[in-house]
C-alpha cells in the first residue's frame, strides 16, 4: 500500500499529461525490450518491467535513458508501427513538445549573459505593440516563469477531431499572440503562476527580435550546437518527422463504442514555435540535460534562473524553463512534453547524480492523467 501511495503521489505531482487509452496490439509478437547492460546504482530489473509488454492498451513503443554518476541504463521496447509491428527504433526521432521550452529558456538566458535581454524589462518595450494598452509591463524573467498574467492564444480547434482536422493547416505564433493579447490581462503581473505556452511563444519572438535570426536558427545557435544536439530540428510549417522516428497513434472512440487508433504521425505544430515545435531524440535531450546543468551553455550566474521558483507565490513550482519536483529524499528539476501521439521527460538532479530521459508513444497523449507506462518508467528510474 505505500508503494502504491508513492506511485499516485508521482503521478500527480509530475502533472504530465501522459492519459491511457484502448489499444488493440498488432498480431506480430510484440519485440522484447532491448536495454543496456545494467549498473549496480540503478534498479535495472524494475527499469525492465517498465517496458515490458509493449505495446499495450496505453503505448506502441517507449525509448527510455537514465544516467548521473549513480550509473546508466538505456532501453526500447514496442513497434516501430502497428502495421508492420517491427521492433521500435531506440534511436527514433519523436516530437519533443514542451520540453523545447528549456532551449528556449537557455537561450534568452544566454542572451542576457551576453547583454542582449535584461530580465527586469518589460517585453512591452523590446516588443511594442504586442499587447494592448490593458496590459500592465510584463518583465522577460516573469515570462520565463509564468507569472506573466498573460492569457492563452487561440488554436485551430479544442478537440482532437477539431485539431486532427486541421492538422495541415498553420496558425503563426503572431496569430497566437494577438488572439491572447485580445482577451486582456487575466491577472497582474507576477501575483500567481500559471503555466501556459503563451509566455513562451512571446519569448520565440524576442529571440527573433534581440538575435535577428529566425528562432529556430537562433535556438540551434545558441542552445542545440553547443550541446551537441545533432538529431534536433524545429520543423516549422513542416508536418512531417524527417529521419528515423517510431509513429504516433492517437485511440478514438467512435459513437459505436469501439475505438480506431489513428496514426497522427504527421501534424504541423508550427503553432506551438518556440513553446513545443522541436523534434529530438533521447540521447539528445541527454546531452541537453547534461550540458546545461554543468552550466556549458548557459554562464553559471544566468543558470541560477533554471532553478529558482518564484518564492512570494504559493504553490509555485516553475522556474526559468524547468520545475521543481521532490522525490525519494531527492530535488529534481524536470519538463514534461505532449504532443498527440508522443509524451516526452526530461529530468535530472542539479548535481546530475541521477537523470532520466523518455519518449512513450503514448495513445492518448493530451489525456489529464499520466500515462501508466510513463509512470511505471518514472517510479522505477526515479526511486
Amino acid at each position: 500500500m505505500r508503494a502504491r501511495r508513492r506511485t499516485t503521489l508521482l503521478a500527480a505531482t509530475l502533472l504530465l499529461a501522459l492519459g491511457a487509452g484502448p489499444l488493440t496490439a498488432p498480431a506480430s509478437a510484440a519485440p522484447a525490450p532491448a536495454s543496456a547492460p545494467g549498473t549496480p546504482g540503478l534498479d535495472t530489473q524494475a527499469l525492465r518491467a517498465a517496458l515490458a509488454g509493449l505495446p499495450d492498451p496505453d503505448a506502441t513503443a517507449a525509448l527510455v535513458r537514465v544516467g548521473g554518476s549513480d550509473g546508466r541504463w538505456h532501453g526500447s521496447a514496442g513497434v516501430h508501427d502497428l502495421q508492420s509491428g517491427r521492433a521500435a527504433d531506440p534511436d527514433a526521432r519523436f516530437r519533443a513538445g514542451s520540453t523545447t521550452k528549456v532551449v528556449t529558456a537557455a537561450a534568452v538566458l544566454k542572451l542576457v549573459a551576453q547583454g542582449e535581454i535584461d530580465l527586469n524589462r518589460p517585453i512591452q518595450r523590446y516588443l511594442p505593440g504586442l499587447l494592448g494598452k490593458d496590459f500592465r509591463p510584463v518583465t522577460v524573467r516573469q515570462l520565463l516563469n509564468h507569472t506573466s498574467g498573460i492569457p492563452a492564444g487561440d488554436g485551430l480547434g479544442n478537440s482532437f477531431e477539431e485539431l486532427y482536422a486541421h492538422r495541415y493547416d498553420t496558425l503563426t505564433p503572431q496569430q497566437v499572440v494577438a488572439s491572447a493579447a485580445a482577451k486582456g490581462p487575466e491577472f497582474r503581473p507576477g501575483c500567481k503562476q500559471h503555466y501556459l505556452n503563451i509566455n513562451y511563444t512571446i519569448l520565440g519572438l524576442l529571440i527573433e527580435k534581440v538575435t535577428g535570426q529566425p528562432y529556430a536558427a537562433a535556438a540551434a545557435e545558441l542552445v542545440l550546437a553547443p550541446a551537441g544536439m545533432r538529431d534536433t530540428y524545429f520543423p516549422g510549417t513542416d508536418p512531417r518527422i524527417r529521419g528515423p522516428h517510431n509513429h504516433g497513434y492517437q485511440a478514438v472512440r467512435g459513437a459505436d463504442g469501439t475505438t480506431e487508433l489513428v496514426d497522427v504521425t504527421e501534424w504541423n505544430q508550427a503553432d506551438r514555435f518556440a513553446a513545443g515545435d522541436m523534434i529530438s531524440t533521447t540521447a539528445d535531450l541527454e546531452r541537453l540535460l547534461t550540458s546545461l546543468f554543468r552550466g556549458r551553455i548557459v554562464p553559471q550566474p544566468q543558470l541560477r534562473e533554471m532553478f529558482t521558483v518564484p518564492a512570494h507565490i504559493d504553490g509555485a513550482t516553475y522556474s526559468a524553463g524547468l520545475q521543481r519536483f521532490e522525490y525519494g529524499g531527492r530535488v529534481y528539476w524536470l519538463k514534461s512534453g505532449g504532443r498527440y501521439g508522443y509524451n516526452a521527460l526530461i529530468a535530472g538532479t542539479r548535481n546530475l547524480s541521477r537523470t532520466l530521459v523518455y519518449s512513450v508513444n503514448s495513445t492518448d497523449a493530451k489525456a489529464e492523467g499520466m500515462n501508466p507506462v510513463a509512470e511505471r518508467i518514472a517510479t522505477a528510474a526515479l526511486k
